[in-house]
């Protein structure tokens, strides 16, 4: 079976293409093609020029609403993505296009595979807000996010030590991050909330601030919702403190050669990690290991000992594991055909 994985992130557009057979590896083998390009690349065009055929298309569905298992693309989960547009505005409406351009080329069944469906097992004393009751019912409430790359990296952790009754902090760190709570490969809680602005500081993004910030800016300075959504998700971060970039990268460059402001946003990035993980472990009641994942994560070694030197006290494994989204959304496709669910055309 020929399954074609589209991971469309805040800064990119991941697709990878295999040929499956049942009981797929847990780490991913050669891919019959695969390619990266930069979001708002031409979909069409890259569509067209990967090899044929296509069975199954399956997509990185940030966030889904009320679908929080994997499922065929009706309608109505169309409508659902395109609803929660709102909430997470960096991706949902790109990841319908994709949906949209797919049919257009293969007209083949379609999967969406929901970043939040790993952390469908959090309690609800870390899902609900502190807020009114009513909010719940409301649909405001934690969802998480990421979940795709947290699940790929927890389940490897567990190969690499040989052991599944672990206590990990999954950490994904990218132009977006998030950490989550891994207890015996269920996430049990995670930083990124009812969008996927809440929680670390990322390369654009806020992270965490206090509501009562907002607050004054809509009193005092008149803001709008939407200038609000401009400056928390693209005008913060990195980008924000440092004034140079959103690429950790650029930052650390600009840290060399002598930028303070540049030093400042990576001293708040590894400062509000720790901090973050620190909350992780205590709902773990400790750790067995921290599991970097994601660019920042695999490739910032400055940060990664920083957190190393922090925790030490944990005596707790250090692991960096290669982020592998698209072969994740892969093996949840063959899972879902196998399991009778799709009818391939």
């Amino acid at each position: 079976m020929r399954i074609l994985a589209l991971n469309g992130g805040s800064s990119s557009f991941k697709c990878r293409l295999d040929d499956v057979s049942a009981d797929p590896p847990s780490a991913p083998p050669k891919p019959v093609w695969q390619a990266s390009v930069e979001r708002g690349a031409d979909l069409q065009k890259l569509f067209e020029s990967l090899p044929k055929p296509v069975d199954l298309v399956g997509h990185r569905i940030v966030h889904g609403g009320k679908f929080r298992h994997s499922t065929r693309i009706t309608a109505e989960v169309h409508a659902e993505i395109a609803r929660e547009a709102e909430v997470a505005p960096a991706h949902n409406q790109y990841e319908l296009e994709a949906i949209d351009t797919v049919e257009r080329i293969f007209n083949v069944p379609q999967i969406a595979v929901f970043d939040a469906a790993f952390h469908a097992t959090l309690d609800r004393a870390a899902y609900v807000y502190p807020g009114p009751y009513e909010w719940l019912d409301q649909g405001i409430r934690r969802y998480g996010f990421h979940g795709i790359s947290h699940q790929y990296a927890s389940r490897r952790a567990a190969e690499i030590i040989g052991r599944t009754d672990l206590r990990l902090v999954t950490c994904h760190l990218g132009n977006g991050a998030s950490l989550a709570a891994v207890r015996d490969g269920r996430s049990s809680d995670t930083t990124m909330g009812f969008t996927p602005l809440e929680g670390l500081m990322m390369g654009t993004r806020s992270g965490s601030i206090d509501p009562g910030i907002l607050i004054d800016l809509i009193r005092e300075r008149g803001y709008t919702g939407e200038q609000l959504d401009r400056v928390l998700n693209q005008e913060s971060g990195l980008l924000g403190i440092s004034g140079i970039s959103g690429d950790m990268r650029e930052v650390l460059a600009a840290v060399e050669a002598g930028n303070d402001r540049a030093r400042l946003a990576f001293e708040i990035y590894a400062h509000r990690l720790c901090r973050e993980i620190g909350a992780m472990i205590g709902v773990l009641g400790g750790a067995d290991a921290l599991v970097f994942t994601g660019g920042v994560g695999e490739n910032c070694a400055p940060l990664r000992e920083i957190a190393q030197k922090r925790f030490a006290f944990l005596d707790a494994k250090v692991l960096v594991i290669h982020a592998e989204e698209e072969w994740e959304i892969v093996r949840e496709c063959r899972r879902i055909a196998d399991n009778n669910t799709v009818t391939l055309l």
